[in-house]
């Protein structure tokens, strides 16, 4: 193969948010998940009360490197809802190694005679100061002050 028909992913391992649109009510993130191979990329809708709610799981959960495990969602799976869905469990199996199974799902598109949706799954590793890097981030998109948050895989 020659080297110009290969792709490469300018976006670095991860879980990348950036919020694209937003009202008093509502944010709409787009997320991109990457494990240094594959690449999704959704958008979702969340509320700023879920965006506060998960900052705040988020600072408990950042302190239970023995075990502890958080299911994050932003969006809902299934046909009946808008735009996309986003799933992803946090678990410190190992002191000092947070491993992360994250869930996505495109919006619902017409595809032949039935609507369909993209889906993936995509398996990320970190350590607790990216999470921290991360919350940071977060409450920063939160507050409108930034428009990215970022969680770096290891």
């Amino acid at each position: 193969m020659r080297s110009e028909n290969i792709i490469h992913n300018p976006i670095k391992s991860g879980i990348h948010l950036t919020k694209i649109w937003f009202d008093n009510d509502i944010i709409e993130l787009k997320i991109d998940v990457s494990d240094g191979n594959s690449l999704f990329s959704n958008r979702v809708y969340v509320s700023y009360s879920r965006i506060a709610n998960v900052i705040t799981e988020l600072d408990v959960f950042k302190d239970q490197v023995y075990g502890g495990v958080l299911d994050l969602r932003f969006g809902e799976f299934g046909l009946e809802y808008a735009n996309g869905a986003f799933h992803a469990r946090l678990h410190f199996a190992k002191p000092g190694k947070l491993y992360i199974t994250c869930k996505q799902q495109s919006e619902f598109k017409d595809f032949s005679v039935m609507k369909a949706a993209s889906e993936a799954t995509l398996y990320l590793k970190t350590e607790p100061a990216l999470l921290n890097n991360f919350i940071d981030a977060l409450k920063s998109l939160y507050k409108e002050r930034g428009e990215k948050a970022y969680l770096q895989a290891i």
